[in-house]
């Protein structure tokens, strides 16, 4: 089926890009913030079987994992405010004109931390030209390699991104922020989450419409530029879910 965007675009619904890292049982598997591996396992409870291959007539299994630590997922404000906000209820719509941008975190030195960090910096960000109507940003950083779909982050302070970056996000009208790392701030930052709080207005100026989707995989071949992204969520009453973000080719007439 083909989606008009406007008079003169569109899309086909038939020709989906999956951007998201699934859950999986097997190992390694993703995961950040000191975490386990998920588990996926058959109830045996009361002589009950959930496992078909084991006897019973159904599998029928239980799945325990975090949402931040272990798949792609989508965060909204109540990630960092003392009222759980639900990322359900907050987000409204899930069709959005988007821009894939690749960026290299360059190394800078951290004073605070004594640090030499990997930052994604303003000045990296404001070399890419954010189209007309653009509501997400999709960041893919770089070195892009499929070792990001089942690396372990844990103790590595991977990249994040400058809070002076914000400006970049605010200038551009963006809603929503995707990126392919476990998260926009600093691993260990004390607390401080200031990305977080700055994207989120927290806690002065609340924005309860935008959202951060993290641990993304946006495969090599596909191209920056333009898309119609399709943000798709589990019905989660939570402050982040698991998310299924899908992009489509704009096809100019």
């Amino acid at each position: 089926m083909k989606l008009f965007v406007d008079d003169r675009s569109y899309f086909k619904t038939t020709e989906p890009i999956d951007i998201s890292i699934s859950l999986k049982e097997h190992v390694p598997h993703l995961k950040a913030w000191y975490l386990n591996s998920p588990t996926i396992l058959p109830v045996m409870e009361n002589g009950f079987i959930g496992s078909v291959k084991d006897g019973g007539v159904v599998n029928f299994r239980n799945i325990h994992f975090n949402p931040h630590g272990h798949i792609t997922h989508t965060e909204c404000l109540g990630h960092i405010t003392k009222d759980v906000y639900s990322i359900n209820q907050n987000l409204k719509a899930y069709f959005f004109k988007a821009q894939l941008i690749s960026v290299e975190p360059e190394l800078k030195y951290i004073e605070k931390y004594n640090s030499e960090d990997y930052v994604i910096q303003l000045q990296d960000l404001a070399k890419n030209t954010i189209q007309e109507d653009v509501q997400a940003i999709i960041i893919r950083t770089l070195p892009n390699t499929y070792a990001k779909k089942s690396m372990n982050y844990s103790d590595l302070n991977p990249p994040y991104l400058d809070v002076e970056t914000i400006s970049f996000f605010n200038d551009n009208g963006i809603k929503h922020l995707l990126i392919d790392l476990p998260s926009v701030d600093r691993e260990s930052d004390g607390g401080e989450l200031l990305f977080h709080h700055a994207f989120w207005g927290v806690p002065n100026d609340l924005d309860f419409e935008r959202t951060i989707t993290e641990l993304i995989f946006v495969d090599p071949k596909i191209q920056d530029g333009p898309y119609i992204l399709e943000l798709q969520t589990a019905p989660f009453e939570n402050d982040a879910t698991p998310s299924r973000p899908v992009l489509y080719e704009i096809i100019n007439f």
